[in-house]
């Protein structure tokens, strides 16, 4: 069954040949795109102000890169700041950016859970009434944020650990180093999705974010005799809700999506 990834470049192109190089019929589809910030100001600020926190959480590799590639010339990281980061991909990234492992904390890699709930309990203990923490993420328009963004909504996984940690005493900052765009599709890409939502092709899901840019690509379209496997239950619950027939949850490594797609074939 042809497996349509959707992650943004380059991961897309990585992951397709990474499942074609275990005989699976792959097939890249990003369903979004990310780019720098229009508006640098706010990251460069924290990168000024970068002593105020004691703790950084990274909520990516794009994050994490797209953070570091705005730091001013001489900004240093202060030795008493941790940084934090949701699984092997963007714990990777801060290594390839210079951050010595000791200073990463991250779930075990062989628990396979990374998201926001498995960071804290991790981080959780550390984690003191005062602290100041930084949370480095993505966002959906320009200009930037101000430096500090209080988080008081339901949703995603950033908000419930923002939450968490102001429930704890800690006080919660973001910043938006990175912006996600809806895809530009060519004539083949677009035909590509609308036969892959029937023809039981298998979407691989890993954000809920892409889910909402697919709809608005192909608005009016069914979803009903569609397939993907989902790499979160958060993102597993919006593809039901966006009208997958048939969504199952998979661990977000490799291994265990190519387990998981083979299991059902």
């Amino acid at each position: 069954m042809p497996i349509v990834v959707t992650r943004p470049e380059p991961e897309c192109t990585q992951w397709v040949q990474s499942l074609t190089g275990r005989g699976m019929q792959a097939l890249g589809l990003p369903l979004m795109c990310i780019g720098p910030v229009r508006d640098p100001t706010a990251v460069r600020r924290c990168w000024h102000h970068m002593v105020r926190f004691d703790a950084v959480m990274v909520v990516s590799g794009a994050a994490a890169t797209h953070f570091f590639a705005l730091r001013p010339p001489g900004a240093s990281i202060p030795s008493g700041t941790r940084f934090w980061a949701p699984g092997p991909g963007t714990m990777a990234a801060l290594s390839r950016l210079g951050v010595a492992p000791e200073r990463v904390d991250s779930p075990d890699p062989a628990g396979g859970q990374f998201d926001s709930e498995a960071l804290w309990r991790v981080v959780g203990p550390q984690v003191r009434p005062g602290w100041n923490v930084l949370i480095v993420r993505g966002g959906d328009d320009g200009g930037g944020e101000p430096l500090a963004v209080r988080v008081a909504s339901e949703g995603n996984g950033r908000d419930w650990l923002a939450r968490t940690l102001a429930l704890a005493g800690a006080h919660v900052e973001f910043v938006m180093a990175y912006e996600r765009t809806g895809p530009s599709w060519s004539e083949d890409q677009r035909a590509l999705a609308l036969s892959a939502a029937s023809d039981g092709s298998v979407w691989l899901l890993t954000s809920s974010q892409a889910i909402e840019y697919l709809l608005a690509q192909l608005p009016g379209q069914g979803w009903q005799r569609a397939t993907a496997v989902a790499t979160h239950p958060r993102i597993a619950q919006a593809a039901r809700d966006a009208g997958f027939g048939v969504v199952w949850e998979s661990r977000p490594r490799l291994e265990d999506v190519v387990a998981s797609i083979e299991s059902r074939a």
